[in-house]
């Protein structure tokens, strides 16, 4: 989840390709690949989407990973060379601490040894898994990966959650590690996270009253790093019938729809990481950890991580230290601080799994116990007209006397978590008389409007989550509508209003009024902002001026996720609104005219010629140029309350911004007698410039236009471009 309390990989990097030939693979395992791909079809329509089918899990879980391969597979390759914690390889020392953290918190031994004793049924999914990308690699010994020539069945027990990288850290750095482990003498540098920069997601459930048709209807609405998942369905003849987004290399469907059900994460910030700080004592060069009066060694193991440099592998070797409450991971205040975490496990895997199968409200639920899910709430909508919500899964339980956002002392047992919490204590809705439910990474208590549970029966840590602006606008709309359609609802989903502006715009007004003799030259921007609905619009010059200006303002407006007892979003920006001085505001908004005056020879530019969508090729880290051809997008940033998100940026010397992160898979189903659905993605689902489908969505998306999803295997073939074994 993209919180204070856990912080992302979601740095793009480039993927370098190093002289690798694709593997050896013997005759035997070649037959026995050939033969495994023979019980698979896939058959892709006519937007490229991949309809994999086969006979057992396994052998859709075969084509569903070898369909990914053919569509991106140096996404599949980069999230793996990350979670091996080896992105140095290809990287450098540039990341060299990113890699160490990595390695602290997941344990590649406990993902074999997971392996090893995992169910019969799990296993077999797995070895489909790394047999699917292995073979893909035989057959296509053109493709040069950047480092992994082979993958193991035991990679997907690394990375048990589908959210976009999901590493709980608490509060604690990537530059606090290095400082720890380097002394800070070590020049090496690191990529820090991103913190408090609202991505996340929506979802959206409306239950049969809200409803035309009187079914229920579910909206899917990611909020990612472009192309981070395609769109795909995956059926087997043991109960398999899914449709959705799914994590490249993942063989889960992460968000989505089942005949039976749906459902979305969106990203939470319910506490799942804790940091202790550790009494340490050196007795004769050794080292031991306090823990209830009693000395405990202290546990070391030697961590060596190549890096390369000038096109040789360099081993760093680190001697890193682990307490019962986990790795060391900083210092603060003369103290080692360590971090108890859950950041992978083989239940979250399973969970991953079964929940794609459910066929009931009840059975859904049942995956839900399995309490594995660490970074994600959870949106859910069902054919018998069931909607729920549930605030995060994985909740340790904890002394309530204590704030977990904080330091705790990790030399006592009072400290130690006392088991987990059952979901039907945990922050959760199920059919609200409202009939409707929203939530857009904020708070659980807004998630039915005033039908909302109260924020007075639950522990703090189960959701810290603060208010947001697409909090706002979302309980506004839905306040109001009914007679809902799957256009409906997407139509919804695609309100740009920026409702951050409703609180900064009329302070802004009223500061001017009192110093507009200093600012003469603001006087038709303020009319122009003064006259504007606060939609974001193609053809809008004051989502212009208002967007510009509210970057530049204090940041603490932008801060999304917080902790126990912190102000949230909203209450900051009303805060500042309410006592902000022109000496905050006006100079802010000259800056803005004047960077638009140099770069466009006026003010006067509209939103949709600024703000732009340009796929230009299938690099991970994109390169963006004013000279190339892109579409303009009306909606704009989720961090100030647009529905549809589109963060934006600009580039070195460019005029304009160029979005990367946002809407990118989006679905809204209905769950009727039959399945009834509609999608969209950014650009298309291939990550190959030649590919036709690799641009085929761009315009429909700058539209909020969606297609028909085919969700029945008649109307696939009726629609089939390509109709293949994997490997043919």
């Amino acid at each position: 989840m993209f919180t204070t309390k856990t912080i992302k990989l979601a740095f793009v990097l480039c993927c370098a390709s190093l002289p690798l030939s694709a593997q050896k693979i013997n005759s035997k395992e070649v037959a026995r690949l050939e033969n495994l791909a023979q019980q698979v079809s896939i058959i892709r329509d006519n937007w490229g989407i991949p309809h994999v089918y086969g006979k057992t899990d396994a052998d859709a879980v075969f084509g569903l990973l070898y369909a990914q391969c053919e569509d991106d597979f140096k996404r599949i390759e980069m999230n793996y060379i990350e979670k091996l914690g080896r992105l140095s390889e290809i990287k450098g020392q540039a990341v060299l601490y990113n890699d160490l953290e990595i390695k602290l918190l997941i344990d590649t031994e406990a993902a074999k040894a997971d392996y090893k004793k995992a169910p019969l049924w799990l296993k077999k999914l797995l070895n489909s898994y790394a047999d699917a990308i292995n073979f893909y690699l035989y057959k296509h010994p053109e493709v040069k990966p950047a480092l992994l020539t082979h993958f193991e069945p035991w990679f997907p027990l690394l990375w048990t959650d589908g959210s976009i990288g999901a590493i709980s850290t608490a509060d604690l750095t990537t530059g606090e590690l290095k400082a720890f482990y380097s002394g800070n003498g070590d020049k090496v540098a690191y990529v820090e996270r991103e913190k408090n920069v609202q991505t996340g997601s929506n979802g959206f459930a409306f239950a049969p009253s809200k409803t035309a048709a009187g079914n229920a209807i579910l909206y899917i609405n990611p909020h990612t790093t472009f192309y981070f998942r395609p769109e795909v369905q995956v059926t087997s003849e043991e109960g398999l019938n899914v449709y959705g987004a799914v994590t490249w290399g993942q063989f889960f469907i992460y968000q989505g729809f089942n005949e039976h059900c749906g459902w979305m994460h969106t990203s939470s910030n319910v506490d799942v990481a804790d940091m202790y700080a550790e009494k340490i004592v050196d007795k004769k060069g050794k080292l031991f950890y306090e823990f209830d009066k009693k000395l405990i060694p202290v546990i070391e193991k030697e961590i060596i991580i190549n890096y390369t440099e000038n096109g040789k592998l360099i081993p760093k070797k680190f001697k890193t230290y682990f307490t019962n409450n986990g790795p060391i991971m900083a210092k603060r205040d003369g103290k080692w601080i360590s971090l108890k975490s859950n950041n992978r496990s083989m239940t979250s895997l399973i969970q991953s799994w079964v929940r794609t199968k459910s066929t009931s409200f009840e059975d859904y639920k049942k995956a839900m116990d399995l309490k594995a899910n660490t970074s994600n709430n959870t949106v859910y909508a069902d054919s018998k007209g069931n909607i729920a919500y549930w605030h995060g899964n994985f909740i340790p339980i904890r002394d309530k006397n204590l704030n977990w956002s904080k330091v705790v002392d990790g030399s006592i047992s009072a400290t130690q978590w006392k088991g987990l919490h059952n979901v039907n204590e945990t922050v959760h809705l199920y059919n609200p008389t409202n009939g409707w439910l929203q939530n857009c990474n904020s708070t659980p208590y807004t998630v039915a409007g005033e039908n909302s549970p109260k924020r007075e029966n639950y522990l703090p840590y189960m959701a810290p989550d603060g208010e947001n602006f697409r909090g706002i606008n979302a309980v506004r709309i839905f306040s109001k509508g009914s007679q809902y359609t799957l256009d409906k609802v997407i139509a919804d989903g695609y309100d740009t209003k920026l409702s951050i502006f409703e609180i900064l715009i009329p302070s802004l007004i009223t500061v001017y009024e009192k110093n507009k003799t200093e600012y003469p030259e603001l006087n038709e921007v303020i009319s122009t902002l003064k006259n504007w609905d606060y939609y974001a619009k193609e053809n809008s010059v004051a989502t212009t001026l208002a967007v510009e200006w509210a970057y530049k303002l204090d940041p603490i407006i932008l801060k999304a996720y917080v902790d126990e007892g912190e102000p949230d979003q909203v209450e900051n920006t009303r805060k500042f609104a309410t006592n902000a001085t022109a000496a905050q505001m006006l100079p802010q908004l000259q800056f803005v005219l004047k960077e638009l005056n140099s770069k466009w020879g006026t003010w006067k530019v509209a939103w949709g010629e600024i703000n732009r969508f340009q796929r230009s090729n299938g690099d991970i880290d994109l390169k963006y140029d004013d000279a190339q051809p892109s579409l303009p997008i009306a909606f704009g940033p989720g961090s100030w309350g647009s529905l549809p998100s589109f963060k934006s940026s600009y580039q070195k010397d460019s005029k304009k911004r160029y979005g990367y992160n946002g809407n990118s898979f989006v679905c809204a189903v209905e769950f009727g007698p039959k399945i009834k659905a509609k999608s969209l993605l950014a650009g298309g689902n291939s990550g190959d410039p030649d590919s036709k489908h690799f641009n085929d969505q761009s315009e429909m998306y700058r539209k909020g236009s969606f297609k028909e999803v085919l969700f029945y295997k008649d109307d696939v073939i009726k629609n089939a471009e390509k109709t293949y074994h994997p490997g043919e």
